[in-house]
């Protein structure tokens, strides 16, 4: 992907990613494991959407199906 412009705001939000990444040896399901317990953590914080409410129903009704199996 070719960028015409710096943005200093980008910028810093890639570099506090890949330090968070190199945290854990960049890899993707440590890095996951972080953020999901972070949703946890501040999940007061969250707003939930129509379409998250959507995915929350789904995955709930897919799970339901895999436990009666």
């Amino acid at each position: 992907m070719k960028q015409s412009q710096n943005d200093p705001v980008i910028d810093e939000i890639r570099e506090v990613r890949h330090r968070i990444s190199a945290r854990f040896d960049h890899d993707p399901a440590r890095l996951v494991a972080y953020y999901m317990e972070l949703q946890k953590q501040y999940q007061d914080r969250l707003i939930e959407t129509e379409k998250t409410a959507e995915r929350t129903d789904q995955s709930a009704a897919s799970q339901g199906t895999l436990l009666q199996q």
